[in-house]
């Protein structure tokens, strides 16, 4: 791997920020690769309509400084220690800002909202959906920021684009970190636009024409490991260098070592993203998988060093943990999960699909809806909590079958991240109904992870890419077993299951 120095760096520190869905976090990590500090907050979601999310970008910004502060002070360095900051984020959530205030002028719309979703429609009954296929590896959903940028301009009153800059979270939070000096994002999350040419990695004329978006409103795309700009002194009372940005899922893929060929991970996040790296080669799928960028560094100019990656994105997975229990308030906590599922022999007949947000692969319905079906008198609140991760397993097991037909060779494990992976029943469960094993490694925030290695590796903090990844952990190896038969024959009802709630909203 390509670095930006040859210097191993014996001391000093990486600031790594993952600003996700539900929350912002910062981890402090040492030479040594490991963690010494961090901090978390919470972030506010706000749902003005059914289907709808939105993020309060001030907010963002605020817990990002806040957790960045906290981390330091948590490790007890100065901020002049840290030799780089990495950056990944929350992907296809976008905004709009004024760029002589830099006020917000719009809430950010989330990537699960799925208001555009007419529009989407539009566009598909246009015929247009070949073309940004071809363009840009994405099938036309609302999950993907284009259209929330054409609808935040044609909502916000009084709006003039020569004043306007655009981007996604991690656009915003470097354009805050440096000032309002750099106006720029990285591969990776321009690949989730719907706007960047897949080939050329440039933003696409064509698509801009069919979106009606000025090219002067967008950030300039530069490769994922690399020098973004310095943050502002007076923020952290150092000029810190930010030397790479990736969208989440591509950070978990490179902290998972997965940068090539083959090599293929799972996060069980808010939703779920199972992402295989398909090398310098773009490989299309038939099974409704998007084709996209995993990362990106530079070669000798004008070279640019491109890995492409085949992913399923699967938009409620941790989200519906979350709704057992906040929304119906049928668990404390996400822990509780585990035993819950483990109290029942079974799922007492009764199958659950996450579709709170329509359905991502291998369907791309945005007008599904979740539901509960086989519910019987003899149904209690163990078989619905089982129902709901075992739905969550099988929503993998499927876009598996799509990795599996796309690609050369059949996937032989799946590494696994994210909060729900904690679970270890799901994952027994996932084991069971893949029929491979599922590696599962101690250190859980391989998001984070990645983004500090893509930073440390970048600026010259360490040398060795291999050396970062041999040093990981493995807590757990999960086995397929006897449930396996049950699970696999479980899974055809599931899908009818899943056939009901297609198309569910006209």
């Amino acid at each position: 791997m390509q670095t930006l120095g040859s210097k191993t760096l014996s001391s000093g520190y990486i600031l790594a920020l993952d600003l996700g869905t539900t929350g912002n976090r910062a981890f402090i990590f040492n030479a040594a690769g490991k963690i010494v500090a961090q901090a978390y907050k919470e972030l506010t979601q706000y749902y003005p309509q059914p289907g709808w999310l939105e993020h309060d970008p001030e907010e963002i910004w605020q817990d990002t400084y806040w957790v960045m502060k906290t981390a330091i002070a948590n490790a007890q360095i100065s901020p002049s220690e840290i030799a780089a900051i990495g950056l990944t984020v929350q992907r296809e959530t976008c905004l709009l800002w004024d760029k002589t205030t830099g006020k917000p002028l719009h809430k950010a719309i989330v990537w699960q909202d799925r208001r555009t979703a007419p529009l989407c429609h539009e566009l598909q009954a246009q015929g247009y959906a070949p073309e940004i296929y071809s363009r840009t590896g994405l099938v036309i959903d609302a999950y993907f920021s284009a259209t929330k940028l054409r609808w935040l301009l044609d909502h916000i009153t009084g709006i003039e684009q020569k004043n306007v800059l655009a981007g996604t979270i991690d656009t915003w939070i470097l354009w805050k970190l440096t000032g309002g000096k750099v106006h720029a994002t990285d591969h990776s999350n321009a690949s989730r636009t719907m706007l960047m040419n897949l080939q050329t990695c440039e933003w696409d004329e064509r698509l801009l024409e069919i979106f009606q978006i000025s090219a002067e409103i967008l950030p300039q795309i530069q490769p994922s490991l690399g020098k973004f700009g310095v943050t502002e002194p007076n923020l952290l009372g150092a000029t810190i260098p930010i030397t790479a940005i990736l969208g989440d899922q591509q950070a978990a893929l490179f902290g998972h070592g997965c940068d090539r060929p083959g090599l293929m991970k799972c996060t069980y996040g808010t939703g779920s993203f199972l992402v295989a790296h398909t090398g310098s080669d773009i490989v299309r799928s038939q099974h409704q998988l998007i084709s996209t960028i995993a990362w990106t560094q530079a070669n000798t100019a004008p070279n640019l060093n491109v890995g492409y990656a085949l992913e399923g994105s699967m938009f409620t997975s941790g989200a519906c943990i979350q709704w057992l229990r906040d929304g119906i308030k049928l668990i404390k906590t996400a822990a509780e999960t585990e035993a819950m599922a483990n109290q029942v022999p079974d799922n007492g007949g009764v199958y659950f699909v996450p579709a709170f947000s329509g359905l991502g692969a291998p369907y791309w319905d945005m007008n599904a809806r979740g539901g509960f079906f086989g519910i019987t008198a003899s149904v209690q609140p163990q078989h619905l909590v089982r129902a709901v991760l075992e739905a969550i397993a099988y929503q993998v097991l499927e876009v598996v079958q799509a990795i599996n037909a796309s690609c050369s060779s059949p996937m032989q494990r799946l590494i696994v991240d994210g909060g729900a992976c904690e679970n270890n029943f799901l994952m027994q469960f996932q084991a069971d109904v893949l029929g491979i094993p599922v590696e599962r490694p101690t250190m859980r925030d391989t998001t984070v992870q990645g983004a500090a290695f893509a930073a440390g590796l970048a600026v010259g903090f360490w040398d060795s890419y291999t050396t970062l990844v041999n040093q990981r952990q493995i807590d757990h190896i999960f086995e397929p077993g006897d449930g396996s038969h049950r699970a696999t024959a479980n899974f055809a009802t599931w899908q009818k299951a899943v056939k009901r709630t297609l198309g569910w909203v006209d």
